[in-house]
């Protein structure tokens, strides 16, 4: 049965307004609402200050549309405005008073993944999750998370792919991957696959040509149904591609989830490196290890004569991953190849994986996840062994 959004809106007209008045449909609360292969996709606007209150809302919402046949699941965020909706003058209601915290101590946690920072719930099966990020865009970031993908499979690695850019996803291009992924149990979705890597893109479910017009809360409740609701299996590591900057996207990853480290894709110029020490910045700030720099578009070696240009500089990546204490992983060279083999939708680490391209990369990755290694080392030794008797 096809989902319409006549059906849907009927059905959210039964769910009660804020205060019980009126419903959520005729107040204008109801964003536009998207249907992705029997996925519904929608938010309601609520006063900043009633937000944590009104989640009972959204979930009701929620529930409602996934009871409409042939709805295979709903992602419904509320998107907190300070106007809107005609409800600012609603006065708060008073919130409950927390219940005591029990007086017996806690039981210490069993080990965690990777990276793991307290309050944040992992992925099942998922060993270690690895932020792929620039402070810019078109440095050449998604190649990289690719590559670097496929480099860490190439050493023998269990790898997946998340392509976390809502507005601009990247992946099914660079591999050439299209079609609508199926569901498991009409709720977990099945990520797709190439080259020996699970992957999942909000490209796999929305038309190319479809531009995606969604308020922060639908993309960070976007990231994390395509995190949380899919069916990653064992993975020993999964890279995710996120969009250039420092925005909500970025910051649902860094506080949700147990990062175990972050890679920047920075060029050699001094603008770019601007950009990268605000990406670096970030996930200090939440307490996300940093496992290093990669200087992408390093260099330029002219096919016909052999000499090398340095286009946008050189060793800026390097100077500053020294000035800051961060590794330096690699620098990737400007080679036509890699900008062909991508846009043919056959990264060079498995298009020419005998070439010099192709082992850089996999050089890289050794280094990553040996930066993951140290850092899994690190946590482990910082965490007290704590005896109840």
């Amino acid at each position: 049965m096809s989902v319409t959004r006549e059906v849907v809106l009927e059905k959210l007209s039964t769910i009660k307004g804020p205060d019980l008045e009126g419903d959520i449909v005729s107040l204008g609360l109801v964003s536009e609402i998207f249907i992705a292969d029997s996925k519904v996709f929608f938010s309601i606007t609520v006063p900043a200050a009633r937000a944590k209150e009104l989640e009972p809302l959204r979930a009701a919402a929620e529930r409602a549309v996934k009871s409409i046949p042939g709805v295979a699941s709903a992602m419904v965020a509320l998107t907190a405005e300070k106007k809107g909706g005609g409800m600012e003058s609603a006065p708060p209601r008073p919130v409950p008073p927390r219940p005591a915290a029990p007086a017996t101590p806690p039981r210490p946690a069993p080990h965690a993944p990777a990276g793991h920072q307290p309050g944040k719930r992992g992925v099942p099966g998922i060993e270690a999750i690895i932020a792929v990020a620039s402070g810019k865009g078109g440095v050449g970031k998604s190649t990289t998370a690719i590559n670097v993908a496929l480099g860490l499979a190439a050493n023998g690695l269990k790898v997946g792919v998340l392509d976390a850019d809502i507005y601009g996803p990247s992946m099914p291009k660079l591999l050439n991957l299209h079609g609508r992924p199926q569901t498991v149990d009409g709720k977990v979705l099945k990520p797709m696959e190439k080259y020996g890597l699970k992957v999942m893109s909000m490209g796999f479910l929305v038309d190319e040509e479809t531009p995606m017009i969604w308020r922060g809360p639908m993309v960070m409740s976007a990231l994390t149904q395509m995190l949380r609701e899919v069916d990653w299996g064992p993975l020993d590591v999964l890279v995710v591609d996120m969009p250039p900057g420092t925005g909500d996207a970025q910051l649902t990853m860094a506080q949700q989830v147990p990062l175990a480290g972050a890679v920047i894709v920075s060029t050699p110029q001094d603008l770019a490196l601007i950009d990268a020490r605000k990406g670096l910045n970030m996930f200090k700030k939440v307490d996300v290890p940093l496992l290093g720099i990669v200087e992408n578009m390093s260099y330029f070696v002219a096919p016909d004569t052999g000499k090398r240009y340095d286009i946008f500089g050189h060793g800026g990546a390097k100077r500053e991953a020294e000035r800051l204490g961060v590794t330096f992983l690699g620098e990737v060279p400007l080679e036509m190849g890699i900008r062909e083999s991508s846009d043919a939708g056959a990264p060079v680490v498995v298009s020419k994986p005998d070439g010099l391209e192709a082992q850089t990369y996999r050089d890289i990755a050794s280094k990553v996840w040996t930066r993951v290694q140290e850092e899994r080392g690190a946590a482990e030794a910082a965490v007290p062994n704590i005896v109840f008797e």
